[in-house]
């Protein structure tokens, strides 16, 4: 038995077509992906709008977790519209307004060779309530720091692919920014640029304008972040895709990570650890505390997502 305790709300997940109560367990535990990693998935929100819960940029994302699934050579057993509609499922099931959705795909239970010859790839979907992934820190402003680890770099791996076994090194990095007293760890890239957080893209707002980096940056180029882009200029900010120097995000006026999970949560403080946890410099971001932009924007965000910009209508899709 599985109980939700920290997924709220949670009652059924669906797997291969059928729906499970989420307390009940089927995987081998020599499945393939449990031991090398090898899987890909996608983290989706659904908001509450006038006309029910709504799933933004569906599509989009379901479009990317095809994409990733090519990159570890898998053969989806599904068709994007019947995982579409899955998602949409699991939503009703639970009975959910508001909810965080993880449609994951994996090399199953066959053999346990490098090379799954043997294993069938499986496709899962589960969906609860979850709040601010960085918690209080998506209120007050994180305090971040610089890890001495570098990303993986995109001559290494395709980066535009969000594959389980590569989230290890965002675990680990994670992890050691706790350890120290931080609320979330920034990767370099290995040119020595900011990269990305470890599961957050990050923007940097100097001078009426809003900066983040690109795929040649070691990122994975996020949907939220895309989305931010677009809907710069409504803001009457101008949008800057260029690398992101370690000067640029401690002179910068405001700075944030974005993600589906993070959404948009402020960055007030970075320490510099790049060169060793023995040895960081510390600078306050702007004021030290969440900035009038950023708060702008998570506004406009947060309009966009429940419905109520309708500009931005062709992002939803209604459950």
């Amino acid at each position: 038995m599985f109980p939700n305790t920290y997924f709220s709300k949670a009652k059924k997940y669906w797997y291969m077509g059928k729906l499970y109560d989420w307390s009940e367990g089927i995987f081998h535990p020599m499945m393939h992906a449990l031991h090398y990693g090898t899987s890909t998935f996608e983290g989706i929100r659904a908001y509450p709008t006038e006309r029910g819960p709504a799933i933004f940029r569906l599509k989009e994302h379901i479009d990317r977790f095809f994409h990733s699934a090519s990159v570890i050579k898998m053969k989806v057993p599904f068709t994007k519209e019947e995982v579409m509609e899955a998602c949409k499922l699991v939503i009703r099931e639970n009975q959910l307004d508001s909810a965080y959705i993880r449609p994951l795909m994996f090399y199953s239970y066959g053999n346990l060779g490098l090379v799954p010859k043997f294993s069938p790839v499986e496709l899962i979907i589960g969906a609860w309530e979850w709040g601010a992934y960085l918690g209080e820190a998506a209120e007050r402003g994180s305090n971040a720091c610089i890890v001495p680890k570098r990303r993986i770099h995109i001559s290494q791996m395709d980066l535009s692919a969000k594959l389980g076994g590569t989230y290890v090194q965002s675990t680990i990095n994670g992890i050691e920014a706790r350890e120290h007293g931080y609320d979330e760890a920034i990767f370099l890239n290995l040119e020595g640029r900011i990269a990305e957080g470890p599961g957050e893209n990050i923007c940097v707002i100097k001078d009426g304008t809003l900066h983040t980096n690109d795929r040649n940056e070691s990122i994975l180029e996020g949907i939220t972040r895309t989305s931010l882009l677009e809907m710069a200029p409504d803001l009457g900010l101008k949008p800057k895709i260029a690398p992101i120097t370690k000067e640029d995000l401690f002179g910068a006026d405001e700075a944030f990570f974005c993600g589906t999970a993070a959404e948009i949560s402020p960055i007030v403080k970075v320490t510099d650890f790049s060169n060793g946890f023995n040895n960081g410099q510390t600078h306050i971001i702007g004021s030290g505390k969440p900035g009038p932009v950023t708060s702008r924007l998570a506004q406009a965000y947060k309009e966009v997502v429940t419905g109520k910009n309708p500009k931005y209508e062709k992002w939803l899709y209604l459950v």
